[in-house]
């Protein structure tokens, strides 16, 4: 008919229409509710458990799952293995080439992605209700019948090396991959985690194969559902999704280890007008008694928020730095105290001067009782921004799921929080920074810098 659009435009329109309402993630949830909200562990006919979160208001479905490994799994020289798994992913399964499997994602407004950790794999789907089957038939295909067909590995291989070029020029980048291989020297944590342009080359159609058989397993796997399915229909979906894998994922151990250098500041020359420079220390693990001080401590001296120590000592007071951070970061294998600031090359060493001095000082005197009751008002107040979406609870949900805190977890975060005593901050202060040197990596050309050892 005349001015009426081509059916293909039409079906774009409508799909973009809906992949918009699934990136707003329907803001369903305020915290109250989610303080409430009921956490059901389901258990399918086939053994595979998930936690579920129900929620019929809007019929969209979002599903969150992890499978423990990582790029710790990539094997020595084959650095970026799991990276360029995580892009293989939709690129065509069963029958359908990638081109055609791309096609139906869209057909049907099917969101799918994956990502790799340093300690876990990831995955994310989301669907409307109406089109469940649909999306759920190609979530399985990509997780049980990947194709990995010739041109489709060399097609991401080359644009994983444009990546890895693009990221050489980029400081930060660079600062905290040159970090991680100073402070994890010799371990998993310590290899580039996209890889190189070397160890990308190396990798072949098999080992992705092989990988993907010894890392996707239902004995390393984690399942978080939110939205508007029931119990009963999700039992039937983890049973078609991930019923298919292989009982056993057959995983290479990673030992423990803990942030040390030989060289406790380390200069990357760029020629960039600012220098980078990424710092951190050894911090203790999630189950130790000290954790929640420390994260508390870590929001007084350099959290999120404009109040931090670091914040109006480094860029109020002095101005020499637009922001700085940190943050304690646990890792599976270790855990650590980070953090980062960029400025000028000539002020570079003068803002770390400031820090280390702010680290000296926090341990040494603590912080006051409002300092502690600012941090403890903003961490709690602020949690509430992470669960006003389905898509943002269920990422919550995996996290708490896969650090085994429980599902009373959101109910007890607050109450531990407001807990922490200026005694506990204090004590923490002084074992995380008292009498140790912070290991630094600067990129750029800063100059003026005192030689560490």
């Amino acid at each position: 008919m005349a001015g009426s659009k081509p059916v293909a435009i039409t079906a774009r329109l409508s799909a973009a229409f809906v992949v918009c309402l699934l990136a707003a993630g329907s803001l369903l949830l305020s915290f109250s509710k989610a303080q409430a909200m009921k956490i059901q562990e389901v258990k399918s006919p086939g053994g595979i458990t998930a936690w579920l979160v129900e929620e019929h208001s809007v019929p969209l479905i979002a599903m969150r799952f992890a499978f423990e490994g990582g790029s710790c799994q990539d094997p020595e020289g084959k650095e970026g293995l799991a990276n360029f798994l995580s892009a293989m992913l939709d690129e065509g399964a069963g029958d359908l080439t990638a081109k055609q499997f791309q096609e139906r994602m869209e057909e049907i407004a099917m969101r799918m992605s994956y990502d790799d950790g340093r300690d876990s794999f990831y995955g994310s789907f989301e669907t409307l209700t109406e089109n469940r089957d649909k999306a759920v038939a190609l979530l399985s295909l990509a997780l049980n019948k990947p194709r990995f067909d010739a041109d489709a590995v060399d097609r991401i291989r080359n644009q994983l090396l444009a990546g890895l070029a693009y990221a050489a020029r980029d400081p930060d980048r660079v600062a905290s991959e040159k970090w991680a291989a100073n402070a994890f020297a010799g371990h998993p944590y310590g290899r580039p985690a996209n890889g190189t342009p070397e160890s990308l080359g190396r990798i072949t159609r098999d080992e992705l194969v092989a990988f993907h058989a010894r890392t996707f397993a239902k004995d390393n796997l984690r399942v978080v559902v939110v939205g508007d399915i029931d119990a009963a229909t999700l039992g039937g979906v983890l049973d078609n999704v991930f019923g298919p894998l292989p009982a056993k994922a057959k995983l290479t151990p990673v030992a423990p280890t803990t942030a040390k250098a030989k060289e406790r500041q380390q200069v990357i020359e760029m020629g960039v007008p600012q220098s980078v420079a990424r710092f951190g220390l050894p911090a203790m693990p999630r189950r130790d008694k000290d954790f929640m001080p420390a994260f508390v401590l870590n929001q007084i001296l350099g959290g999120s928020g404009m109040s931090s120590r670091l914040w109006e000592e480094v860029r109020e007071k002095r101005g020499l730095a637009y922001s700085v951070y940190t943050l304690v970061q646990p890792l599976r294998h270790a855990s650590i105290f980070t953090g980062g600031v960029a400025t000028k090359n000539e002020e570079i060493g003068q803002s770390l001067d400031v820090i280390r001095a702010e680290l000296k000082r926090i341990a040494t005197d603590g912080p006051t009782e409002r300092e502690l009751a600012n941090a403890k008002s903003f961490l709690t107040g602020s949690f509430a921004l992470r669960f006003d979406s389905n898509a943002k609870i269920a990422n919550q949900l995996l996290w708490i799921l896969q650090e085994d805190l429980g599902r009373d977890y959101v109910e007890r975060r607050n109450a531990e929080i407001d807990a922490v005593t200026l005694d506990q901050v204090k004590s923490v202060a002084k074992r995380l920074f008292e009498g140790d040197e912070l290991i630094v990596t600067i990129v750029g050309k800063p100059k003026g810098l005192a030689p560490r050892g």
